[in-house]
């Protein structure tokens, strides 16, 4: 349980963040690509020009640099297993939308002219593009970003679950990998057989009989030549169940073989 518990501070659920994630990637997409095609719909900033896909270095830095900022933050939550690259992610999502609410404000000190809402339209829809291009769609990043920094940085059951069912699945990869490799050792010539298989396999002739063992490892003293033992009868009586002495003829007696004595070595007498 302590190693599951370790091991879960480590991996995050990829489902954990994947609703935040989504919701982060479009709303990254939305504030980086709004100022280009706004004035197709009236909503626009001036000064001119004013035109679509017309780049600006105010829409560099305060519209599409934090809009790619979520769209990366969302894609790690939305993808990434590991929780330290999620967490990681969340906050740069939340840096992103952070960046659109207070990016304006900041703008003079920077720089940077991002204009203001175009003065002919009305005051509902100067504050409605306000709102749809930078602080509205700031705020909605930066809560949604939160939520999900915090749903991958709690460690719950779940997560200990899921680090046990991997851990399992580990021990059962690695034992299939240890027993595959073992095949492979006792298979050496792969033709799927077994090495010590084969070695008491038979040889059959053409009728089908056992005739030899093949592939039989030679024997550890084959070097060395065996004599035969020559055998001797010795005569001795009074053997269990042999005829009484007085009863046998010329030449009863039982017998029984004994192995001859080793001859001596060369050059020696016997004594």
């Amino acid at each position: 349980m302590q190693t599951s518990i370790r091991a879960s501070r480590r991996r995050v659920a990829r489902t954990r963040g994947a609703l935040s994630g989504v919701l982060l990637v479009i709303l990254g997409l939305w504030a980086a690509i709004v100022p280009f095609i706004g004035p197709s719909f009236d909503l626009g900033y001036t000064p001119e020009p004013n035109s679509d896909w017309h780049w600006t270095a105010a829409r560099g830095w305060l519209e599409v640099l934090p809009g790619a900022a979520a769209i990366v933050g969302g894609l790690l939550l939305l993808a990434s297993t590991s929780r330290a690259m999620s967490v990681f992610g969340g906050w740069l999502a939340a840096l992103g939308g952070a960046w659109l609410v207070i990016g304006p404000a900041l703008a003079p000190a920077l720089n940077l002219d991002p204009g203001r809402p175009d003065p002919t339209m009305g005051t509902n829809a100067q504050a409605a593009t306000s709102l749809l291009f930078f602080f509205a769609t700031g705020a909605v990043i930066l809560f949604i970003a939160s939520v999900g920094l915090g749903r991958v940085s709690v460690l719950s059951v779940r997560d200990v679950q899921a680090a046990e069912r991997r851990a399992e699945l580990e021990e059962v990869q690695r034992q299939a990998a240890l027993d595959s490799a073992l095949a492979d050792r006792r298979d050496r010539d792969g033709d799927g057989v077994d090495d010590a298989q084969e070695a008491g396999r038979h040889a059959v002739d053409a009728d089908g009989r056992p005739t030899a063992i093949t592939n039989v490892p030679p024997r550890a003293d084959s070097h060395v030549q065996h004599q035969p033992v020559p055998q001797y009868a010795g005569h001795y009586g009074n053997q269990p169940g042999a005829a009484p002495a007085g009863d046998r003829g010329p030449g009863e007696y039982p017998t029984q073989s004994y192995p001859a004595a080793p001859p001596p070595p060369s050059g020696e007498q016997p004594r």
